[in-house]
């Protein structure tokens, strides 16, 4: 393909509740959708991504206004300069810009839709998955009190949702689990993830976790804390997980071969892209360990585009998959993700499955910025 144009669509959409994570609370979210105009010789393609970076360096060093800036002032300059390329080659031109992989991952899946689309092939294909469906697990955020909790989490299982993960930091982590565990019973699929809130020394604490016979516990201490963690699983029942730590399949064996993890969260933004996150899921099932999709509160978009990831076969677990009125009333996919009876259904159509609602992209949008050769 040759690169003819980007555009980076800024959102602003509310969300139907906030979302309250150690970190932060959300009432609104301000998505960076990416609107990629390709020639494959004669056919003019156009292919869509999105950025997950939040609008502050909270849960990465990545952020908005900057992966826009990094797009405009060195992804872009470096794609149309490569001439022809192909999605796979797109990772391999951005090499020489250090990090800033949530930027990279949202032009990468851009171009891959496009390429796709070019084809009539569907990114589940593409995977080689088999799979029609996959368990859609819900993330709960911080409640303002253990009662709203409980209210919260019996409405999304009377919903269907396959697992419960709840947020937790200190001060809101022990007597929410207690009383979620004892009032819907052991058979509920239950997680915890803390989002780096703690420390080692706060190993005895977190411990006290395992009575509640969780299915992981999910960053509990820092990105960078590999060892600390490996020391954390050593000390406690519950199977250690790890999401902000794991940012390229070459951090991931390291994590493995540590012992730090016995379970990863992948999210392609986080690690760089959909093709990397493949390889890490691939390295993961190679060494046994259990595999499972975040979520970053995506659009439609990048929601479709993860469900056909989390139906390769080393993805045992649910992930944060849930449908798109979890977060949003209103979707910017003509085909909003739907959940039923627990699982989510993998689109077929070409590229991502997903076909963007043009009023409803004019009406979230806050500014768009054309970026040309």
């Amino acid at each position: 393909m040759k690169l003819l144009g980007i555009r980076l669509h800024r959102l602003e959409m509310p969300l139907v509740a906030p979302f309250t994570t150690s970190f932060s609370t959300q009432t609104v979210r301000h998505p960076m959708v990416i609107e990629l105009s390709a020639a494959f010789g004669d056919d003019v393609v156009t292919g869509w991504g999105e950025c997950v970076a939040l609008d502050a360096p909270v849960y990465s060093a990545e952020y908005a206004d900057g992966a826009a800036e990094v797009i405009r002032r060195w992804i872009a300059p470096r794609l149309f300069d490569a001439g022809a390329f192909t999605a796979e080659t797109v990772a391999e031109h951005l090499r020489p810009i250090v990090g800033n992989r949530m930027a990279k991952a949202a032009v990468e899946m851009a171009a891959l839709d496009a390429q796709l689309r070019h084809r009539g092939e569907s990114f589940a294909d593409y995977l080689g998955v088999t799979r029609d469906s996959v368990p859609s697990g819900v993330s709960v955020g911080i409640q303002p009190s253990i009662a709203a909790l409980i209210d919260t989490v019996g409405g999304y299982l009377d919903e269907g949702y396959a697992r419960i993960k709840l947020k937790i930091k200190p001060g809101h982590d022990i007597d929410e689990v207690r009383a979620v565990r004892e009032h819907f019973g052991d058979e509920t699929l239950l997680q915890v993830d803390a989002n780096t809130a703690y420390a080692l020394a706060d190993a005895a604490h977190l411990r006290r976790l395992d009575e509640f016979r969780l299915l992981l516990i999910e960053q509990p201490l820092g990105e960078e804390d590999l060892r600390q963690h490996a020391e954390l699983a050593r000390r406690m029942a519950t199977p250690m997980c790890l999401d902000e730590s794991i940012v390229s399949t070459e951090v991931a064996a390291d994590a493995i071969a540590l012992g730090a993890a016995s379970i990863i969260n992948i999210k392609p933004g986080r690690v760089g892209g959909f093709l990397e996150a493949r390889r890490i899921h691939d390295l993961a099932r190679a060494n046994g360990l259990a595999v499972w999709c975040g979520g970053m509160l995506e659009t439609g978009i990048g929601r479709a585009a993860n469900i056909a990831l989390a139906a390769l076969p080393g993805f045992t677990l649910p992930g944060d998959i849930s449908g798109s009125g979890r977060f949003y009333a209103r979707d910017v996919t003509t085909e909003p993700v739907v959940m039923h009876d627990g699982v989510v259904d993998v689109p077929t159509g070409s590229g991502f499955g997903v076909e963007v609602d043009a009023g409803a992209l004019a009406d979230f949008t806050l500014d768009t910025t054309e970026i040309t050769r």
